[in-house]
């Protein structure tokens, strides 16, 4: 599955924010990190905002903070911000009557049902402990490369 930019900068931003929801966060330091355009990714905060996964705080030391629950918000709640997410009944093609475009339909929908189940199925706080999970097991690993060599 391809996502647009705005759909990924959206994740980036809201699992970023998602891992301390106590601190905020500019766009700007979202984006340094990912290495992204800042100017982007804030007009996606504001999606995100407006959604009222975020909240932004103005001024001086201002930014961003996640205002969700990370144990519901899914993979999925964040992708539908800003992709159109088709049933199996997607625009018609050319080809679409014969039986191998029907059967071809068939597949690619089975596909896309797999995906969508797959993005509701993961929370934010499960793809966040899963991303913590593979920073330590890499921080162990490095260790163990240390010590042997």
């Amino acid at each position: 599955m391809k996502l647009q930019k705005a759909t990924r900068y959206g994740l980036y931003a809201v699992l970023e924010l998602a891992r301390d929801p106590d601190r905020q966060l500019s766009a700007t330091d979202i984006a340094e990190r990912y290495g992204i355009s800042a100017n982007h990714l804030a007009k996606v905060l504001r999606d995100l905002g407006r959604a009222g996964l975020v909240e932004a705080a103005r001024g001086a030391g201002g930014g961003y903070r996640f205002t969700g629950n990370a144990r519901r918000v899914t993979l999925l709640d964040v992708v539908k911000l800003f992709e159109t997410i088709e049933g199996n009944a997607g625009p018609r093609e050319a080809g679409d009557d014969t039986d191998v475009g029907g059967a071809l339909n068939l597949v690619l929908g089975e596909i896309d049902d797999i995906a969508r189940a797959t993005l509701g199925s993961v929370t934010l706080s499960t793809l966040l402990k899963t991303m913590q999970w593979q920073g330590e097991r890499r921080e162990r690993l490095k260790a163990r490369t240390a010590v042997g060599g």
